[in-house]
């Protein structure tokens, strides 16, 4: 049988200050979601100011991005090239998801909302970074 390495939720809460810390930096209001590899929820914290659709969006994009193994701008850009693609089953196609990976493997993701997207991921991408 294989094994498969997984976050714990000392990895979650290190991703998730490192989020919090960049988007406080910036001053963005925004909605943190960090999922599982199956997109299972883990953590959501939507930070005073941020709207209440951002809870949703950042949730969706955490999961587009765990279910698929790729960035969500993936899928927006793809549906850019085939608009097909807007009815992929579960996958929301805009930027600010991103898959966490670990040794070559998916172990999660993390979606933000609440600013322009280039800038939901540039949160996400300081939490990743955060892991190391």
């Amino acid at each position: 049988m294989r094994k498969k390495p997984c976050l714990q939720s000392s990895d979650v809460h290190k991703m998730a200050a490192a989020c919090r810390a960049e988007a406080e930096k910036q001053k963005w209001n925004v909605t943190i979601a960090i999922v599982d590899d199956a997109g299972i929820l883990l953590y959501l914290d939507r930070m005073d100011g941020a709207i209440a659709t951002t809870a949703e969006v950042a949730t969706l994009k955490a999961k587009t991005s765990a279910i698929t193994r790729r960035p969500s701008k993936f899928w927006e850009d793809r549906v850019k090239e085939r608009p097909a693609f807007m009815n992929f089953p579960g996958v929301l196609q805009i930027q600010g998801g991103l898959p966490i990976m670990y040794e070559g493997e998916c172990v999660g993701a993390i979606g933000v909302s609440g600013v322009q997207s280039h800038e939901d991921e540039q949160i996400a991408k300081a939490g990743i970074d955060a892991l190391g």
